[in-house]
């Protein structure tokens, strides 16, 4: 039986990034209720070499959105990443949601063997469009929402796998 790359991709994402939506609510809620200062949170690094929490929760929209475009021969959406709060996250968050579930599967069934080429820095690298899914947009995805999760939990929000598996 065959799998459709929207069946693959799309409601990955968007399954991924609701759980996310959800989860910097819960923050917004618990950083209101404490009166604690939210800027601690969006500026907060686990490492100092790694992105702030507000960059992992931006890159991981922008994978979603990039690869989901690039599949579907469409511009993806120019996102700022300017955000300053909680809300303006989630906001973000919510609107990639949106934007995702707005591409129709006959958009990007059948861009397995698509011809793909993105730049890196100064150079560009070729995939197809599956490997592209499977290789890039999927790990890198994985990767900078479960950071963002990770770094949620180590700040007091009270999240779990579930959450992140989106079924909480």
């Amino acid at each position: 039986m065959a799998i459709a790359m929207s069946q693959i991709s799309i409601p990955v994402f968007v399954r991924h990034l609701e759980g996310l939506a959800i989860v910097l609510k819960k923050a917004q809620a618990l950083y209101t209720e404490k009166k604690y200062d939210e800027s601690t949170l969006l500026s907060s690094r686990l490492y100092p070499d790694m992105f702030s929490f507000s960059r992992q929760v931006q890159v991981a929209t922008d994978h979603a959105r990039n690869c989901i475009a690039l599949l579907a021969g469409v511009g993806a959406p120019k996102v700022e990443m300017n955000e300053k709060s909680l809300a303006d996250l989630a906001a973000r968050v919510e609107n990639t949601v949106a934007w995702l579930n707005a591409i129709k599967p006959e958009q990007i069934d059948g861009t397995e063997g698509k011809n793909v080429t993105i730049k890196m820095g100064d150079r560009e690298v070729n995939f197809t469009g599956l490997d592209l899914l499977l290789k890039r947009a999927l790990p890198n995805f994985y990767f900078h929402a479960t950071t963002a999760y990770d770094m949620l939990r180590h700040n007091g929000v009270e999240i779990g796998k579930r959450n992140f598996m989106g079924t909480a």
